[in-house]
């Protein structure tokens, strides 16, 4: 044998052996990986993780529900962003010089001026009866403003001139449980008060909420007989241009308007005071989860000081060692709020069909707002965390959590 073939054979295991232990390193190092720990030992995982996805749900799932009040009384009254009405206030004699002033100078086009009675209805909403104005028509006029407000079909009938009869919409009808032939308004129904019992003889295939009756019925069972006007801008787009118009032109006066704004407007007044207690509410609820989670963190940690001593005094550094601990944190506050996240859409979709669809109440699964307000839970739970993390890792001595666990 050769030199050249001794120094080869002498070299082959060098080689053979320095491969292994790279392998073996980066085996070893693998391990180290965050994910790692919370993987093998789940059962630690799963609490600090649920906590955070029962608190996600949880204020997600309160934001989406309470934001279906405003939101579903804007949706009952939706039908007023295709018109403006027009109230004498009580002087019958007005109402001519209103709908002139209107004609002459609307800074838009006007498509068509309806006169009108109103009685009163209830409807069901989440925090109970909301009232609803019943609007009495003329048959060609009943017909335009159903078209207006997008009715595709009529199941059924329109009301004959003068009777007893209306014609409701199919919002209406899902939300007071009304089919053909259901009284809508009745001598007995002290909020939903008529004469005489008036039935439904057609449901409109519509979004839109609206109950229709005539008015010659409405002249001649209400007093006193004042008549109100609705004016519908030729262009649907400009609707909003000569609302704004009326409001102003008309403040002060003898002449009411009523518009989409003024819905909008006294809603969110209505439920400034219910929104600013539902801040604090969440304030508290993401403190006192934040604390929990603090709590959790500490225990969870200080049961691995005999595995962050062990590791240290092999070698690895406490900057890595805290490094991994922040990153562990991160990915269980990042779990904990996706699946937090997914759990809310799911049970905000399981009450629509089952609690708010049947009653023709208004849910949005998709609430921004919703999802915006569990931001704060994962931040300040890592924050916590993270905190937890330095402080015990501020003093943390290696040799005495291995003399410790030798002895």
């Amino acid at each position: 044998m050769s030199l050249t073939e001794e120094q080869n054979e002498e070299s082959l295991p060098l080689t053979s052996l320095s491969q292994p232990q790279e392998g073996t390193r980066r085996k070893l190092m693998k391990p180290m990986a965050p994910s790692t720990f919370l993987f093998r030992n789940i059962g630690k995982t799963i609490p600090l993780a649920l906590v955070i996805v029962l608190a996600v749900m949880l204020i997600a799932g309160i934001i989406a529900l309470i934001d279906s009040i405003p939101l579903s009384i804007q949706i009952i009254y939706g039908n007023t962003k295709q018109s403006l009405g027009v109230s004498p206030r009580g002087n019958t004699e007005l109402l001519p010089s209103l709908i002139k002033t209107i004609k002459t100078k609307s800074p838009v086009a006007i498509d068509r001026t309806i006169i009108c009675r109103a009685s009163t209805s209830q409807v069901e909403s989440i925090v109970g009866r909301w009232p609803f104005v019943v609007l009495g028509l003329d048959l060609p006029d009943m017909k335009y403003y159903m078209h207006r407000l997008g009715t595709t079909s009529l199941e059924g009938s329109l009301p004959k001139n003068g009777a007893p009869e209306a014609v409701v919409s199919r919002p209406v009808a899902t939300n007071l449980h009304l089919k053909i032939g259901s009284v809508v308004l009745g001598p007995d129904q002290e909020n939903s008060y008529s004469p005489v019992p008036v039935k439904v003889v057609g449901i409109a295939n519509t979004k839109q909420w609206f109950v229709l009756d005539t008015k010659a019925f409405q002249d001649q069972n209400y007093l006193p007989p004042i008549n109100l006007a609705m004016v519908f801008a030729k262009n649907r787009a400009q609707q909003k241009q000569l609302d704004a118009w009326a409001r102003k032109e008309f403040k002060g006066s003898k002449g009411q308007v009523f518009t989409y704004h003024d819905v909008e407007k006294q809603t969110q007044h209505m439920f400034h005071i219910l929104f600013t207690l539902l801040n604090l509410v969440i304030a508290m609820l993401v403190l006192v989860i934040t604390f929990m989670m603090g709590l959790l963190i500490n225990i969870y940690q200080a049961q691995r000081l005999i595995e962050f001593g062990l590791l240290q005094a092999i070698g690895y550094t406490k900057k890595r060692l805290i490094a991994r601990s922040l990153l562990e944190n991160v990915l269980i506050v990042a779990l904990g709020w996706s699946l937090g996240l997914v759990a809310a859409y799911s049970l905000l979709n399981v009450i629509g069909r089952v609690l708010m669809t049947p009653h023709a109440f208004a849910l949005n699964v998709w609430d921004r707002l919703a999802y915006l307000y569990t931001i704060p839970v994962p931040l300040t739970v890592l924050i916590t965390a993270c905190g937890a993390v330095l402080l015990r890792f501020r003093k943390f001595d290696p040799v005495a959590v291995v003399e410790r666990r030798i002895v």
